[in-house]
């Protein structure tokens, strides 16, 4: 009897599955303890939570929930809009912003086409490439920046799209404006550049890429309520893009990709600036402690620019699993060729002493074994 697989297409058998942070619900089950007792700091989420009116705006939609979402997303679109300084027709929805960057892959890669994007960067650019039997083209990151020039340098004629995360996802690191200026200068204009900033509302003085998008150039910026906005479960991302890349993404789209309950989540979060405001002075507090305290460690770390700190502690996988059974979850980073390094997300700052005070007990361990 022959296999299925030979009938699927060829590039799914080698495509490697995302592997999210360990869910708490799961780490419950194991430990048999209760979910309470478990500190996440896995997946980069917000530690204040969602905001109150975004949750009583939910509570309102439920109401509704026998009825079909608005398809085209007109009033977050608007509010998007509105906020961001573009028309309706700059903007994109996606059921997060990864759906988003599947959109481009059904848009512009073929089998044989070529994404560029650096070492180390968020995992999911290669996925999607593979998904569309595409090649992806890993510049080199020694210092674990994103090295623009390199990107340039790596474009062939079979490139269609290039990813820049920034800041970039698991390191923490952010290319300056300067430079990207200057590769936007030397960028081909057939080329789609794409520029991920879920971790913007993070930044002090954020570059700014939608200068671009006003220019006419060939620029997606991607942006989330996922982090910030405290929304990760609702799967609400945009893309801002001319209004003619937008067309064709649209293209791509599902029906009701976005449901009414994210829409009107996503739509009171927008508008609560306070509590946007307090997510980053918690960040900005909690990241202060963690590099502080990694700094006393004597512990090699990256000064990060989003909501998370990467950290070398020897062996990245058995921090993990030592962590893990004192009911913390933090991300081992083997799948982004960084096995020595573990991701570290802010979170409250009882969840941030109590972490550092479990990597002190955890570290000696680890480096005798």
């Amino acid at each position: 009897m022959h296999s299925l697989w030979e009938l699927a297409n060829s590039q799914l058998r080698d495509l490697a599955v995302y592997q999210p942070g360990k869910p708490i619900e799961e780490t419950a089950r194991e430990l048999n303890c209760d979910p309470t007792a478990i500190i996440k700091l896995a997946s980069n989420e917000n530690p204040l939570g969602p905001s109150p009116k975004a949750v009583d705006a939910i509570r309102q939609a439920l109401k509704n929930a026998q009825l079909y979402p608005d398809g085209g997303g007109f009033y977050l679109r608007d509010a998007l809009a509105s906020h961001l300084g573009f028309p309706r027709a700059n903007i994109i929805l996606g059921n997060g912003s990864n759906e988003i960057i599947e959109f481009l892959g059904h848009a512009f890669l073929s089998p044989g086409d070529e994404v560029i994007t650096s070492e180390h960067a968020f995992i999911a650019y290669k996925l999607v490439a593979s998904l569309f039997g595409a090649d992806t083209i890993e510049t080199p990151s020694p210092d674990y920046h994103h090295h623009l020039d390199a990107m340039l340098e790596s474009i062939t004629p079979k490139t269609r799209l290039i990813f820049i995360a920034n800041p970039n996802n698991p390191t923490g690191t952010l290319a300056s404006q300067t430079k990207i200026d200057d590769f936007i200068s030397r960028l081909p204009e057939n080329i789609v550049a794409v520029f991920d900033e879920a971790y913007f509302e993070f930044l002090d003085n954020p570059p700014d890429t939608l200068q671009y998008v006003r220019a006419g150039r060939n620029i997606v910026v991607l942006r989330t309520f996922s982090k910030i906005h405290g929304l990760a479960s609702l799967r609400v991302g945009y893309g801002i893009a001319p209004p003619e890349l937008i067309e064709i993404l649209q293209k791509t789209r599902q029906p009701f990709n976005v449901n009414s309950i994210a829409q009107v989540g996503a739509l009171a979060a927008l508008a609560d600036q306070a509590h946007q405001r307090q997510t980053k002075r918690i960040v900005d507090a909690g990241r202060a402690y963690l590099e502080e305290q990694f700094q006393e460690m004597k512990l090699t770390f990256l000064a990060s620019a989003g909501n998370f700190v990467m950290v070398k502690v020897g062996d990245g996988a058995a921090v993990f699993k030592k962590l893990l059974a004192r009911k913390i979850i933090v991300r081992p980073l083997k799948g982004y060729q960084l096995p020595e390094w573990v991701r570290i997300s802010v979170g409250t700052m009882e969840q941030n002493r109590q972490c550092i005070a479990a990597l002190k007990e955890v570290l000696p361990v680890c480096s005798s074994a």
